[in-house]
């Protein structure tokens, strides 16, 4: 009798974080050869890939799983995908930012000294924060991203674990124990 290894749940949520990172990708780069104002609701598109291949892992691991998948389970799936995903866009985001296109990051700071004169900052305090946010944004914007997908992951992770949670019956677990010991079957 031939004993499969158990579905693995790192793997499927592994996949399906790179699949995300290449859609965030690709809208990121569309949004920019658009020329799209950065600030726009737009940039709020980029959830949508997130939150559907955060379903689809935990879908996929359940099809995996023979149709049955716990809430533990459900909940472990999607939020390593999360946490995967997170660490994927953070080091993309760093990499954007810092090296591939640092003159589109420029452009959507341009809006911020108005912004903060509006709520009363004086000319140094701007000066001082349009510095600082010039020289942390890369890591420190990497380092948010990374958490923030977590977080948010963490959320949705707690609901489609309620959506796809598919437990096996007491009688189920039975006959399943019952195969298990007789070896004729």
């Amino acid at each position: 009798m031939e004993i499969k290894p158990a579905p693995n749940p790192t793997k499927v949520a592994t996949k399906w974080a790179v699949i995300s990172l290449l859609i965030a990708i690709v809208i990121t780069y569309a949004i920019q050869f658009a020329n799209l104002d950065i600030n726009s609701p737009i940039k709020y598109i980029g959830y949508i890939p997130f939150l559907a291949c955060l379903f689809l892992t935990q879908k996929e691991f359940r099809d995996e799983l023979g149709g049955y998948i716990t809430f533990n389970q459900g909940f472990s799936a999607g939020f390593r995908y999360a946490v995967f995903n997170g660490l994927l866009m953070a080091v993309f985001t760093y990499v954007y930012i810092t090296i591939l296109s640092p003159e589109y990051f420029e452009k959507s700071l341009e809006k911020l000294p108005a912004l903060w004169a509006q709520q009363g900052m004086s000319q140094e305090q701007i000066d001082k924060a349009m510095e600082m946010t010039k020289k942390y944004s890369g890591i420190g914007g990497a380092f948010f991203i990374a958490i923030g997908y977590a977080i948010l992951g963490a959320i949705v992770s707690l609901i489609g674990a309620a959506i796809f949670k598919k437990e096996k019956s007491a009688a189920q677990i039975a006959d399943e124990l019952d195969n298990a010991a007789d070896p004729t079957v």
